[in-house]
């Protein structure tokens, strides 16, 4: 019967290069030998002299340790997956001179437009990794990154892509630094407490990359204002915190051709995907429609826990860095859930919808358009929505100034 073998990265040149291999097998010694068989040089790191299985190389069962079932001996089935899990310690913290990131980086062929040696220096760990090499880091300098926030989750998606070495970051908020940000919103400090998030923003990532450049929009994103900023840059990736905008990126990124890294957080769960990419489905063809207003609380009022937007935001950092090189599997028409308490990820697939009105066969959505009526977030449709009557500040201060006789109870936050 068949059975899939998962290879670990370490041991993927001994194999081919392959992550996965099938191989006709009754037993996990079976299967392993068959693998071996297939690839005799895989078998000096799976096995010592003795011919028994090394130590530091554990091998699950789907998710259980053949050591505490029957060890090679253990039966398996078509619907098993055998995974070879190594001992990995990360590397001695050696230099790499500049001279070998170059030549090891010049192995991937000619480039059009070379790094600096400083450059090379800093990115060395990038340019001897043959998925990067100097083609993808010259990729990487020269990619336009739209970040719509500079909050949880746009905090880590700056700093790790600006450490990557990122060409161009776009910021896009209108907040200034609160304390209360501290706790989650990694790329600001206390020192900054007070002043604009751009501004923030923009002193960390010069002093984590100064090659990288910095375009703020100290801006509201609207209606008025999307489309222009979207098609400046490659792709986008959101970091919002509320449904109007949230909409409004995944409409302006379908009408413009550029990819959606979504990520999405609340108390100890988050959502991470890819939209608006190629053949693959948008937001929309997930949630059609908002819930409506107040069913879904925010972070100011649910809580968040500190770590979680760190988790998602360098989620969606890996998935840019994936669409810019183009290596990998990016997570298109796939959902990634995340659990913290649990400490668990599972995977959902999505499906483009061909009835979408944005990116199905015959939208209807081909401008953008009022996203806080959308939400049902203006004074009459929050009104009609909720049952709670609304009046303007000027209707309150005139009541006051005819001396109504007022209870006036202020419930925002501090």
């Amino acid at each position: 019967m068949a059975i899939r073998i998962q290879i670990p990265t370490p041991l993927r040149p001994y194999a081919g290069h392959k992550s996965s291999v099938e191989v006709e097998a009754a037993t996990v010694g079976e299967a392993l030998d068959a693998l071996a068989g297939r690839h005799p040089e895989l078998r000096r790191q799976l096995y010592g002299e003795d011919g028994r299985l090394r130590s530091f190389v554990g091998v699950f069962l789907n998710q259980d340790d053949v050591r505490h079932l029957q060890r090679e001996a253990t039966p398996v089935t078509d619907r098993d997956v055998l995974t070879i899990v190594p001992s990995v310690a990360g590397g001695k913290d050696t230099a790499v001179d500049a001279e070998t990131a170059r030549q090891a980086a010049m192995r991937g062929g000619k480039v059009e437009q070379p790094l600096s040696h400083e450059e090379i220096r800093r990115y060395s760990r990038h340019l001897i990794l043959p998925e990067v090499g100097l083609e993808g880091q010259v990729k990487l300098k020269q990619a336009r990154v739209l970040l719509v926030g500079a909050g949880g989750l746009g905090s880590p998606l700056a700093l790790y892509l600006a450490a990557a070495g990122v060409g161009t970051l776009g910021l896009v908020d209108f907040d200034v630094v609160d304390e209360s940000n501290l706790q989650r919103q990694v790329l600001h400090g206390t020192s900054a407490v007070g002043l604009p998030k751009l501004e923030s923003a923009r002193q960390r990532i010069r002093d984590i990359n100064p090659n990288v450049t910095v375009e703020t929009h100290e801006t509201r994103l609207s209606s008025a204002n999307a489309l222009d900023l979207v098609k400046r840059y490659d792709l986008v990736a959101d970091g919002t915190d509320n449904f109007p905008t949230r909409y409004l990126v995944n409409d302006a990124c379908v009408l413009t051709g550029k990819p959606n890294v979504y990520g999405s957080i609340f108390r100890f769960e988050g959502q991470a995907s890819v939209f608006a990419h190629a053949d693959g489905p948008c937001y929309r063809c997930l949630y059609a429609e908002p819930p409506p207003p107040g069913l879904v609380p925010s972070c100011a009022e649910g809580g968040v826990l500190g770590v979680l937007p760190g988790v998602i935001g360098l989620i969606q950092a890996t998935e840019a860095i994936k669409l810019i090189l183009g290596k990998g599997e990016p997570l298109v028409g796939r959902l990634l859930l995340y659990d913290a308490l649990a400490m668990s990820f599972r995977e959902l697939k999505l499906k483009k919808d061909p009835a979408c009105p944005v990116c199905g066969t015959n939208p209807t959505i081909r401008e953008l358009i009022d996203y806080e009526a959308f939400c049902g977030l203006g004074p009459e449709t929050h009104e009609a929505a909720t049952g709670v009557p609304e009046i303007t500040a000027p209707e309150l201060a005139a009541r006051v100034a005819r001396g109504d006789e007022l209870l006036v109870l202020d419930v925002r936050e501090p």
